[in-house]
């Protein structure tokens, strides 16, 4: 039976059955495909945060990427507000994405070294039809006040920056144009302790002042926790379970999501963490496996297992798991 998930908010992104695949060459000069997304699927209501979270390879920042059409996706659908974004014309899709914003990990590289900060955050206003630079400008200056920096700053370039300092400046840029959607990718996964809870407090801030919603993507699980309303758990580009933050980090079903939880370090002597451990790697994006993506590795897995590919239970149900075994 089919459980409607229970919001009080209308659903504002809905991603259904989303594949990409990159074909690659290998050193015999045969051409062969990555397997970096094999059919997620998910909803995002406004105002809420979605987690996205798995091991570095599973898919995470390729989703990204592709629920925004930066990269192509090979098949699927993303809808946002009811518009099909794989489907729209240049034109439309461009004048979406003032809606529609991404904060990147690596905020220098996201940034153009040659331009002044004043500039940058001018560019968005640019594309979308601003004109006078005194209100470009005004503009500018209030964004980097918005994210606790100072408007004398815009003179700068981002080399003359630290590491939090570009991370607000990034998301200075990604707040520009009053969006309802942020995609942010690892975004403080790069910064010091002390400087991830500024970034953080920060995006909770902004959440609550200009009703963002985010998809948040992070590998740090005490984060997310803090964070997210909700959380997806990745694993070699598939979704294989999705929850509540709190049902999720009390009560996860999926022994890959176990894993990642025993995984967080804790300072709690006492505490009675499950020691369910995994070896290996991910397999082989090239090669996947025919039944569950996680049997090489799960250690409770039966043979029915390797013969063929568990299902979210449930369609759009509260807790939902891929396991024969948790179902």
């Amino acid at each position: 039976m089919k459980t409607q998930i229970e919001s009080p908010h209308p659903v504002l992104l809905e991603v259904k059955n989303l594949k990409k695949h990159f074909q690659v060459k290998v050193p015999n000069h045969e051409t062969q495909t990555v397997h970096a997304l094999n059919g997620i699927s998910f909803l995002l209501h406004e105002g809420e945060t979605l987690g996205l979270v798995g091991e570095s390879g599973c898919g995470k920042s390729t989703a990204a990427r592709a629920i925004l059409r930066l990269v192509e996706p090979t098949s699927g659908e993303v809808f946002y507000r009811n518009h099909n974004l794989i489907t729209l014309k240049q034109n439309k899709l461009r004048s979406l994405r003032k809606e529609m914003q991404i904060i990147f990990q690596d905020p220098l590289a996201s940034l153009n070294p040659r331009k002044l900060i004043k500039k940058i955050l001018e560019e968005p206003f640019d594309i979308h039809g601003f004109s006078k630079s005194k209100e470009k400008e005004d503009r500018a200056s209030s964004l980097l006040k918005r994210v606790g920096l100072t408007p004398d700053q815009a003179e700068k370039y981002p080399h003359e920056f630290s590491g939090g300092q570009l991370q607000r400046i990034g998301i200075a840029r990604a707040i520009a144009l009053n969006p309802s959607l942020i995609i942010a990718d690892e975004p403080v996964s790069a910064l010091d302790v002390s400087i991830r809870a500024q970034i953080i407090n920060l995006l909770l801030d902004l959440k609550e002042s200009m009703r963002i919603s985010y998809l948040f993507i992070s590998h740090d699980m005490t984060i997310v926790r803090h964070f997210c309303d909700r959380v997806a758990v990745m694993y070699l580009g598939k979704i294989v379970e999705i929850a509540d933050s709190a049902s999720l980090f009390s009560n996860p079903r999926h022994p890959y999501t176990e894993a990642l939880l025993a995984a967080v370090p804790s300072i709690d002597l006492d505490s009675k963490k499950q020691n369910l451990k995994i070896k290996g790697d991910l397999p082989n994006a090239i090669d996947i496996p025919k039944g569950c993506v996680f049997y090489s590795r799960c250690p409770i897995r039966e043979k029915k297992c390797e013969q063929s590919a568990p299902q979210l239970t449930g369609e759009y149900s509260l807790h939902q798991v891929a396991c024969f075994l948790r179902e």
